[in-house]
């Protein structure tokens, strides 16, 4: 049976086949030189400009891209435009689209948000769901799972320093940590939506962050069959051995944003250009295009290293 339809099926081959490297495109006005911003029309179209400009210069070394819906939904009704058009031309890329939306409502108020992003001018590969409704807020996204062979990752350890507000805090009745409590329900879950094909992942997978070393291990080795969004890398601070032990088993991707988006403003040429007003989008992009590449080899390296080394990992009992 073909397998080229399931969203986190493509996006497993996809980090096989160029590495684990997701770039997002959080993209705000406020990243780009004002002399570039002032050039368009409006500062959304400069912005859709740079993302067209950086997908294109990025492809090489990106396994898909996460779109974060927040930063387009400040632009207003242009800004949505440029959502919708940053999604299209992602798929036009061949690679996955993640849009980061993290919607968790219930009902029909799910429904719509489904069919939102699922369907129609935000149409998108994968969403990210935020669980915290309950488990019914869950329902319209698996249908579009069974119907249409969609994705979902859903928020199980983040990387903020918050999450230890919530996410860390032990449930009652079983003396379980939220998350694992979450996570537990997710892999029983998504044995119902593998799908065909030998990849080791179902279409259900978990947002855990990279930057905190403590349950690393302990969350990849409970859930060997979950593909993970990655967060936290580059900009936030997570280390790339951590995000090399949650590659592990069924593996993951790993989302940098600001460190490839604003690569230009650490780039000595682009630095002296924007001083004298002959900064262009073409050389932002191969800065960013540097940042991409190098962001990759350091993953791919500390993947290698990961898995050459037999170095006991720290057994962590509260989880």
């Amino acid at each position: 049976m073909d397998t080229t339809n399931y969203a986190m099926k493509r996006l497993h081959a996809s980090c096989l086949e160029k590495g684990p490297l997701c770039i997002g495109l959080d993209t705000d006005p406020s990243y780009l030189p004002k002399k570039i911003v002032s050039s368009y029309k409006t500062p959304a179209d400069a912005v859709l400009a740079y993302n067209k400009t950086l997908i294109e210069a990025t492809i090489s070394h990106a396994a898909c891209y996460k779109v974060q819906i927040a930063y387009y939904e400040a632009m207003g009704l242009e800004g949505m435009r440029v959502y919708s058009e940053t999604l299209k031309a992602v798929k036009d890329a061949g690679v996955p689209v993640i849009a980061d939306i993290k919607r968790g409502d219930i009902a029909d108020t799910a429904h719509a948000y489904a069919r939102a992003h699922f369907s129609g001018d935000f149409e998108a590969d994968i969403v990210t769901i935020n669980p915290y409704m309950g488990f019914d807020t869950l329902e319209p996204f698996l249908e579009y799972i069974e119907k249409f062979q969609k994705g979902i990752f859903v928020l199980l350890r983040t990387s903020n320093p918050g999450m230890k507000d919530i996410e860390w805090l032990r449930v009652a009745d079983n003396d379980k940590r939220v998350f694992t409590t979450i996570g537990d329900a997710l892999s029983d879950m998504g044995q119902r939506f593998d799908g065909p094909g030998d990849h080791p992942c179902s279409s259900i997978g978990a947002v855990v962050g990279c930057t905190e070393e403590i349950d690393a291990r302990i969350i990849r080795d409970r859930y060997p069959d979950m593909f993970f969004l990655i967060p936290g890398y580059g900009a936030q601070g997570g280390a790339p051995r951590i995000a090399a032990t949650l590659l592990d088993h069924a593996g993951g991707t790993v989302n940098s944003s600001r460190g490839i988006l604003l690569a230009w403003k650490k780039d000595a040429q682009c630095i002296e250009d924007d001083k004298c007003n002959a900064l262009s989008l073409n050389q932002m992009t191969l800065a960013a295009q540097r940042a991409a590449e190098k962001a990759k080899n350091e993953l791919m390296l500390a993947k290698k290293e990961l898995s050459s080394t037999s170095v006991p990992q720290k057994e962590v009992t509260d989880v």
